[in-house]
């Protein structure tokens, strides 16, 4: 099941900021998008990702560089599609001892149901839930914020199930086919890719993302189930949650009081001492995290900038002023950074996604 919700976050913070999402869909989406020709290192970089970062079996992402990555290669390759390429080159190896806890369970829905109570461990960028239905055993898949872009969304939302049907193909064998997949977003005119890849029945503009295995599917039996190497591998996935529950609270307590802190932040050494541990004890802690204080106040300030930009009101001057930054001259570089435009842009174009009919974040 997802991680408990930590303490309510004041104004500026919130977890989208938090490194704690391991990067296995980056790390295919690169993958795919280099067979298109589009080299995505420099993005992947601009949101603090080098190729040795990438690397690191240790890095945990956050759902604002996951979605600032998608957003641009969305842009880049043209392709509306690609959140069911990214899926369908998935493997279970990307999902590290998950993949082999699913491999090892009792049954598919023994599996499905094993992987949703996982699933922050699996690098999911949805929020997944399981359950019968009247129609059969359900697979549902949330966005996490639903103010996400809604390229992004649609891109997270396909490749969701898209990765869903071709790892059971890998473990139950290729004949399998779900019942129905409805999608919440509208279709494309093209609805092709869609019916060659699921193998049944698509809908569009539901009410909900469902995923539908027929009870029959359900009952089957994993090829590889073993009991015995089940329980060892969720002992050790037991361990990790318990491990990444502590990682996460330890970053937002940071975020809120940076937060707090604005336009001042407090120095390192300042939270070391709220912690009760050494410099050099805190840097370790997050470096287990994937991250740094560092990227946590740059991504503290990010959210501050663009909550002060959706308003009219503040000049570049207050903004600069409110977020922590020397001069507008530094804000405009780091809005550059972040957003790869200069902050009057991002603000009218703020301004164009909330008129009626406009696109959030595009």
């Amino acid at each position: 099941m997802p991680d408990s919700p930590g303490p309510a976050s004041p104004p500026g913070t919130s977890r989208s900021t938090s490194a704690t999402i391991p990067p296995n869909i980056l790390r295919s989406l690169a993958v795919v998008a280099g067979e298109d020709g589009v080299d995505l290192r420099p993005v992947l970089a601009q949101v603090g990702l080098d190729e040795a970062v990438m690397r690191s079996a240790a890095l945990r992402v956050s759902y604002r560089q996951g979605s600032t990555v998608i957003r641009r290669a969305l842009e880049l390759t043209g392709d509306e599609r690609l959140g069911l390429r990214v899926g369908s080159a998935q493997h279970l190896t990307a999902w590290g001892l998950l993949g082999f806890a699913l491999m090892a369970c009792d049954t598919l829905q023994h599996a499905i149901e094993t992987g949703v109570k996982y699933q922050n461990l699996s690098g999911a960028m949805m929020t997944w839930s399981a359950g019968a239905e009247e129609d059969g055993f359900v697979l549902r898949a949330d966005l996490p914020d639903p103010a996400l872009d809604p390229g992004v969304g649609v891109f997270l939302t396909e490749e969701a199930f898209s990765s869903v049907v071709t790892l059971t193909r890998l473990i139950v064998g290729p004949a399998f086919a779900p019942s129905r997949v409805s999608f919440v977003h509208d279709g494309p005119r093209d609805t092709s890719p869609f019916s060659d890849l699921f193998a049944c029945p698509v809908g569009f503009g539901a009410d909900g993302n469902r995923f539908v295995v027929h009870p029959t599917w359900a009952r089957t039996a994993m090829p590889g189930r073993d009991p015995v190497v089940l329980a060892s591998v969720l002992e050790l996935l037991d361990t990790q949650v318990a491990a990444r529950r502590d990682q996460q609270e330890l970053l937002e307590v940071l975020e809120v009081s940076i937060a707090q802190g604005l336009p001042s932040v407090p120095s390192f050494a300042e939270q070391a001492r709220r912690h009760a541990a050494s410099e050099r004890t805190l840097r370790r802690r997050l470096a287990d995290c994937g991250t740094t204080y560092e990227a946590i106040v740059d991504g503290v300030r990010r959210e501050r900038v663009e909550q002060l930009l959706r308003r009219s009101e503040p000049t570049l001057r207050d903004v600069a002023r409110q977020a922590g930054f020397s001069d507008e001259r530094t804000l405009r570089r780091a809005v550059r950074r972040w957003h790869g435009m200069a902050p009057l842009e991002l603000r009218r174009r703020f301004e164009r996604s909330e008129e009626p009919g406009g696109v959030s974040g595009r």
